[in-house]
């Protein structure tokens, strides 16, 4: 009965969440050889049904080369018609930075695409909620000379 009741409550008209990044910065000093990056985000929860998460793996790619990565399993819950502000840790790929660096300084770039991929965990009855945000670093000054 529980599993019904579960499964009824995820219905048809069930909204992924939204993911906005609002902060990024580096972290202070570690033992580590690479930096880490202190990324801010806000999940808005435009269900009625509070999302229990259980863990999340994210990527930020640039220019289709993944630069940053990480995954947690401390978040917080996020209530129906809600929302939550948090922080995660990210690691550098040190491989696909530099794809990115060399790819810019062979060309002139007006903008760069970026894509924040996350896989949210929200538990057994629920499958993976899957969630990218896409956009463009505009580069090009705009001032006229």
């Amino acid at each position: 009965m529980a599993l019904i009741s579960a499964c009824a409550s995820w219905s048809p008209s069930y909204e992924k969440p939204q993911v906005n990044i609002t902060s990024f910065s580096l972290a202070p000093e570690s033992n580590g050889l690479a930096p880490r990056f202190i990324i801010g985000l806000q999940i808005i929860n435009p269900n009625r049904n509070a999302l229990p998460l259980k863990g999340m793996s994210y990527s930020i790619a640039v220019e289709n080369n993944n630069v940053l990565s990480g995954a947690t399993s401390d978040l917080p819950r996020i209530p129906g018609y809600g929302m939550a502000d948090f922080t995660i840790e990210a690691s550098p790929d040190l491989l696909g930075s530099a794809r990115l660096i060399n790819r810019l300084l062979a060309g002139q770039n007006k903008s760069l695409e970026y894509s924040f991929k996350a896989k949210l965990d929200m538990g057994r009855l629920v499958p993976f909620v899957n969630i990218e945000e896409n956009g463009l670093f505009n580069l090009s000054n705009t001032a006229a000379n």
